[in-house]
């Protein structure tokens, strides 16, 4: 999910993936790994990245904690959908 958006508003920009790369102080193929949803980069580069693309911070933590949980999910197919219901009760519980 937030490859995709992360694309798209660097494309709205008019932004070459090397300058978004440049401006994050990653390489070029670190960066098109998480555009191609091969990596999921750490919450400070989201934060960053937000500021670069003029980009909403929120939906993009949103999307990147999304992006967590799925690759959780991922790994632990059977307990997972149990193990959401319980994390949505505790923080309806909040």
């Amino acid at each position: 999910m937030l490859s995709e958006k992360l694309r798209i508003l660097r494309e709205q920009t008019g932004l070459p993936q090397r300058k978004v790369a440049a401006a994050l102080d990653i390489d070029t193929a670190t960066y098109c790994k998480i555009e191609n949803g091969n990596y999921l980069p750490r919450k400070a580069l989201i934060l960053m990245l937000s500021d670069i693309l003029k980009a909403d911070q929120e939906e993009l933590l949103k999307l990147w904690l999304v992006d967590r949980f799925m690759a959780v999910a991922d790994s632990e197919k059977e307990l997972a959908p149990e193990a959401f219901k319980i994390a949505q009760q505790q923080i309806e519980k909040q």
